[in-house]
């Protein structure tokens, strides 16, 4: 049955009643399809009414011009029917860009093949994809909407807008695109207090983001905002990481004591995060002032439900916070979920990566490096090889690494530049005329925030020896899909292996359960369960184990594969019954 929230002079009315907003951030494209029922659950049994959702443009449209991609974990019309079994509204958040600690902030990668684009802005080059972006979604969404009997209650236009620029005309040409495709329920915008101004749009509801202070980033959004509902849109009840930090966490009694100011205040409310979720594969962002920083496998966030779902202490405390100023189901709490261990996985069976290079990607000849856009290319590394002309010392520099290069000569290290350092360049020993060099560069993750939006990756401009232009390139695209991994042809383990390498075990499972695969010991690369991308590890920290979702494990045989990128001092991992998110501060 159609219902329809509307924006009065005094707060929101749902089909002519009074309704307040109790929300929280669910990302489906963090957490796998088949739980995904099983967080909307917890969600509607801690309180809230509303469930906060993203759209990852990159991850929808990964090529050009390319069909939309509903399926999987990316089926969105299934995760709004499962919002609306559970009784739960939802507020759409489709971007185009969404920020999210996420990859681009959402953008895809091949809009940055243009070399003058200029994104989140009315760059005709910009609005042209985002045009066709929205015309492929839409069509998918609107069936879901509240006014024709669906979930969805409230689209959001961008995503703070007020912290990257102050131009209305875009904002406009956004909402624009979105009524146009069929979007009929109210708009809204969100931003930082002090961006209120800047990320506006005349005519749709402002809302405010804030971890803190919420009396007085209220009083900002009022004085914007003379009039409607007041609406916290992200109330960040916790932090994400940073590789080479610390776990960040936040206090539940302190966070509550927030949530029951905002409550209380008459607002309604999103919990950025109620159940964060995991970074999968390469799709983590990062962040770029004047230091890039990327962001962890966990997006775990210290939210209320953990990254495996469980319910953590800022659960009970919320539902405490919620009963207070809204009803709360009169059902029990959920418990954590049974967890599954086994030690000592052998990794007995080993594939190489420089020498299996060619069965990964088709490299492209050129005078100079191609950056990964270029290659048309989103994840992964990029595998870039030319000759070395003399013998003796030399020095290698690279007039930009995106994100961290690793350098071999005739398959020796040779060390590494990354961009997180500012190393540019990088002496060795030639040890003959004709020497391969080969410089394998990682996709940390692209910036999601600020005006560091434009971050190709691979290696950008020219790499110079001894001062003088190397020509001569090629580069090889090495996204490491699952099925790319599918072509490795694995050996028996003879001895250490030097330089990059896949490493292939088996472990058997009586019944699955959610369980984190342990890499301690291991130093960097990334890791795979039948077939499935767990994400990034890194001795770096803070966390040093990878979840791995109940779905993702059978029962009998299961295969686990781990590029190690350096050296490990082990052949075995672990699972174990609990996550390691590193160290807190103190």
């Amino acid at each position: 049955m159609p219902k329809e929230l509307r924006i009065e002079p005094d707060g929101f009315r749902l089909d002519g009643e009074p309704f307040r907003i109790i929300s929280g951030g669910l990302h489906y494209f963090r957490v796998h399809p088949e739980q995904w029922a099983d967080r909307l659950r917890k969600a509607r049994l801690m309180g809230l009414n509303t469930i906060d959702t993203y759209v990852p443009w990159n991850l929808h449209q990964p090529r050009k011009g390319g069909e939309l991609d509903l399926t999987g974990i990316l089926d969105l019309p299934r995760f709004l029917d499962l919002a609306a079994a559970e009784g739960l509204h939802v507020l759409l958040r489709p971007g185009p860009y969404i920020c999210a600690e996420w990859e681009g902030g959402g953008l895809p990668s091949w809009l940055l093949a243009e070399p003058d684009i200029r994104l989140r802005t009315n760059d005709p080059a910009y609005l042209a994809a985002v045009e066709h972006f929205f015309q492929a979604l839409l069509p998918a969404v609107t069936p879901h909407l509240a006014t024709s009997g669906g979930p969805v209650i409230a689209v959001q236009v961008e995503n703070e807008y007020g912290a990257y620029s102050d131009d209305t005309g875009h904002l406009r040409r956004i909402a624009d695109l979105l009524l146009a495709g069929g979007i009929d329920v109210p708009l809204f915008t969100c931003d930082q207090p002090g961006d209120l101004a800047r990320g506006a749009l005349p005519g749709v509801l402002a809302t405010v983001n804030l971890g803190s202070r919420a009396a007085t980033g209220l009083a900002a959004l009022r004085a914007h905002q003379p009039q409607g509902p007041l609406m916290v849109t992200e109330f960040w009840n916790g932090w994400f990481d940073r590789w080479g930090g610390v776990h960040v966490v936040r206090d539940a009694a302190g966070a509550a004591a927030e949530l029951d100011a905002i409550l209380a205040s008459g607002a309604s409310v999103n919990l950025y995060m109620f159940h964060g979720g995991t970074n999968f594969g390469f799709t983590n962002g990062a962040n770029d002032k004047h230091t890039y920083r990327p962001t962890v496998t966990s997006y775990d966030y210290d939210a209320p439900l953990d990254e495996a779902g469980d319910p953590t202490p800022k659960y009970a405390a919320f539902r405490e916070v919620i009963a207070r100023h809204a009803p709360v189901p009169d059902e029990p709490a959920p418990l954590p979920a049974k967890k599954l261990s086994a030690l000592g996985v052998t990794l007995d069976r080993t594939a190489p990566l420089l020498t299996q290079a060619p069965l990964l990607g088709q490299a492209v000849a050129g005078p100079r490096p191609l950056t990964m856009e270029e290659l048309g290319q989103d994840f992964g590394f990029v595998l870039y090889q030319a000759q070395l002309p003399a013998p003796g010392p030399a020095v290698l520099t690279l007039d930009a690494v995106r994100d961290r290069a690793q350098v071999f000569v005739d398959g020796q290290p040779a060390g590494v530049l990354e961009r997180e350092g500012h190393e540019p360049a990088l002496a060795f020993t030639v040890p003959r005329a004709g020497a391969r060099l080969e410089v394998l560069v990682e996709n940390q993750g692209r910036v999601n925030y600020g005006q560091a939006l434009h971050d190709r990756k691979g290696l950008l401009g020219e790499a110079r020896l001894d001062g003088e232009v190397l020509r001569g390139w090629t580069s090889r695209p090495l996204p490491l899909t699952p099925a790319d991994l599918e072509r490795l042809e694995f050996a028996a383990a003879v001895g250490p292996v030097v330089g990059p390498a896949f490493h292939r075990g088996v472990f058997d499972v009586e019944t699955p359960a959610d369980t984190h695969l342990d890499l301690a010991g291991w130093t960097k690369g990334n890791a795979w369960v039948n077939g499935f991308p767990l994400g990034r590890f890194w001795s770096r920290g803070p966390q040093t184990t990878l979840y791995v979702p109940a779905p993702v494990l059978r029962a009998g045989a299961n295969e686990v594969v781990v590029l190690e990128l350096h050296a490990a001092a082990r052949t075995t991992v672990a699972l174990r019954e609990a996550a390691d998110l590193g160290p807190v501060e103190e």
